[in-house]
């Protein structure tokens, strides 16, 4: 399954069909080209989706260390992307469902995203910060206001869960910090099962490792209906918004009694589909 993403190369903006871990990456120029609208057009079907995408279009091969990459079909405009997510969804964090659908938070808008390489800024105030593997589900909103699917790519949802634990009235504060995205948006269904490894770094050396088990299958509650629940509401339906919506997380470090710091640096690997999160913690 090809996966696209968006980068900038010597100041020009393109995209590109190649898998995570390419060494070489195959641009396209971006020019007029509306990703979004092309999606859309495409409803799901892949190959017509490539053909729109290429046609006349040469691709120039490129070592993957000479551009930047973007959070996936992030928007020009902060404000026209929405970052959120549900917690407590999975298997190992609850035993039976307690509710239809889990709470919902706001991360922010989508200046909070960071592709690896970036910092993952957090308020100075932080009581006590965890990593969280997710996966990321993507939603363009179509000119009716219907939120269309066209993706998924994964994160880390960083959480001041300590503010949480000390007040859990406080879910809304404690989502507040910044989150990791990979730039690769997966086109095809979201994935069942997903295991991967999370190393912690602190003064150049590991001080925290894990695995994480997610995907859809790992999930208590029905993921169409969480999401179906979410876009019910229409005050989130502007036409035109790109949602993110993180599924949740396994158990993390602080559930294993580790404390993060500022500086430590968050190693993510999604081994069954080699995405490699890499960002640094920073208060502000």
């Amino acid at each position: 399954m090809p996966t696209l993403y968006e980068c900038v190369h010597r100041g020009e903006r393109h995209f590109g069909l190649d898998s995570p871990g390419a060494t070489t990456l195959h641009l396209y120029p971006l020019g007029d080209l509306d990703l979004q609208a092309t999606l859309l057009a495409a409803d799901g079907d892949v190959p017509a989706l490539t053909e729109a995408l290429t046609r006349g279009r040469e691709a120039t091969p490129v070592p993957a260390s000479d551009v930047r990459l973007r959070p996936p079909l992030l928007p020009d405009s902060v404000g026209d992307a929405l970052v959120g997510g549900f917690m407590a969804t999975h298997h190992a964090k609850v035993d039976a469902a307690e509710n239809t659908m889990p709470n919902w938070f706001f991360k922010g808008l989508g200046d909070v995203l960071k592709v690896p390489g970036e910092t993952l800024r957090v308020p100075s105030g932080a009581v006590a910060l965890t990593e969280e593997a997710e996966v990321v589900l993507v939603y363009l909103t179509d000119p009716s206001g219907t939120p269309r699917y066209v993706g998924h790519t994964f994160g880390n949802d960083l959480t001041d869960i300590g503010r949480f634990k000390r007040n859990n009235g406080h879910l809304s504060y404690a989502k507040l910090c910044d989150a990791g995205i990979s730039p690769w948006l997966f086109l095809d269904a979201p994935p069942r099962h997903v295991t991967g490894h999370v190393t912690i770094e602190r003064d150049g050396g590991p001080v925290w490792q894990g695995a994480f088990t997610t995907g859809t299958k790992a999930i208590l509650y029905d993921v169409p209906a969480m999401i179906s629940g979410l876009f019910a509401y229409e005050a989130l339906l502007a036409p035109g918004r790109v949602h993110y919506v993180y599924l949740g997380a396994d158990r993390s470090s602080f559930h294993s009694g580790f404390s993060m710091e500022g500086g430590d640096r968050i190693e993510m690997r999604f081994g069954t589909h080699d995405v490699l999160l890499t960002n640094t913690v920073a208060a502000h």
